[in-house]
């Protein structure tokens, strides 16, 4: 009989930053033997990577097989999933359909990426491959120009001023000082941000998430009682969806529809309305983007999801904090993994696990991931085991 539900039974990590003496196989080998640790009598049935240029980055794919075996999975199918910075949770995604479908009884998940071992004119090339070949990277478009293009129609389309774009930035790095795992761990000002060096006008440094190395795992199961009495979080709804390719491509660019479309779904089938979220992790890999992305979710109105960030509505201590942990700002953003590092994160909020970020016991948590500029989003809400 078909399963209907999944649950996380325990997560792993490694801190984001310059892990300049570890390999790709050794992040993702440190974040997966701390998940399956953390539920020993669980072995998972498949395993799923996610990662998003580790060809480029690396010179290895195949990765699915090299993790299981250094893991000592042999046996167990293993793959990678790619979907660009939306990798972690697009892989995420996946496990969790096979483990709701019955078709696996616990599956694995690890994201992970090693982008510091490129010079920046590489890195910045390795992330351009999330737009077109034929077009965007052609033209020799940076992922950054595109979303500093962004960023002026939003400023001038709906009026938003550099000290307001500042915003998300500095809650990301306010949340980020207590985080243990964050890359940066030092509160920032607007200032602070609008006087820092000019990446692609109008966004600057500040604005900007940046490169760094990382892994994150989380233990999937699908019957509660194989967890043998560890605190599960339950995951009540998942889903992606895409968007037109290229942001010029759109009527709208300012229409995030691809994570308005994943977040709906996944809160339908949680069964839940926007008040019951507790937290909530969104993917602002850019300030704009950041912006935007709580404007498609319903947070904010067209133009005030900068304005409501500098008014303190998602401050850690208010009634929908975002990015807990620092976001992608502070955190960090190692592209592959990003996504599961806001699920792990998430379990830290349910499990009451959260330390000094620990938000007001919260019963549900959902998490944004984007590839591209809104091309894909996957969206996962996450609440309590009964």
């Amino acid at each position: 009989m078909a399963r209907s539900k999944a649950y996380v039974a325990s997560v792993g990590f490694t801190k984001v930053g310059d892990h300049w003496e570890k390999s790709l196989l050794d992040l993702a080998v440190e974040a997966g033997s701390s998940a399956l640790k953390g539920a020993p009598k669980a072995k998972p049935d498949v395993l799923i990577v996610g990662n998003m240029f580790s060809a480029v980055g690396a010179s290895q794919e195949h990765l699915g097989a090299m993790v299981a075996g250094a893991l000592g999975l042999t046996g167990i199918p293993a793959f990678k999933v790619e979907a660009a910075c939306a990798s972690g949770a697009s892989a995420f995604n996946v496990a969790c359909s096979l483990v709701k479908s019955g078709s696996v009884g616990s599956a694995l998940v690890v994201g992970v990426e090693k982008m510091r071992d490129l010079e920046p004119e590489e890195a910045s090339q390795a992330l351009a491959m999330a737009e077109s070949a034929e077009y965007t990277q052609f033209v020799g478009a940076s992922f950054a120009a595109l979303n500093g293009l962004l960023a002026r129609y939003y400023m001038e389309s709906e009026g938003v001023s550099r000290d307001e774009l500042s915003s998300i930035p500095v809650i990301d790095h306010a949340n980020g000082v207590t985080a243990e795992h964050a890359q940066f761990r030092k509160a920032i000002t607007a200032d602070v941000v609008s006087r820092s060096s000019m990446v692609a006008d109008p966004l600057r440094l500040f604005d900007c998430a940046p490169v760094g190395d990382g892994a994150a795992a989380a233990l999937i199961l699908g019957d509660p009682k194989a967890g043998a009495g560890k605190k599960l979080v339950g995951v009540l709804g998942g889903a992606v969806s895409t968007n037109e390719f290229s942001v010029y491509e759109r009527k709208d660019m300012l229409d995030f529809r691809a994570t308005r479309d994943a977040f709906g779904s996944a809160m339908s089938q949680a069964g839940l309305s926007l008040p019951k979220l507790g937290a909530l992790e969104v993917h602002d890999a850019f300030s704009v983007v950041g912006a935007l992305s709580l404007e498609a979710m319903g947070l904010s109105k067209r133009g005030e999801g900068c304005r409501d960030a500098k008014a303190g509505k998602f401050d850690l201590r208010s009634d929908m904090p975002i990015n807990t942990f620092g976001g992608l700002k502070a955190r960090g953003h190692p592209v592959g993994a990003t996504g599961v590092y806001q699920i792990a994160e998430a379990f830290l909020q349910l499990t009451d696990a959260a330390g000094k970020n620990q938000v007001d016991r919260p019963d549900y948590v959902a998490t944004h991931n984007i590839g591209g500029v809104d091309t894909t989003a996957a969206v996962h809400v996450f609440g309590r085991a009964s």
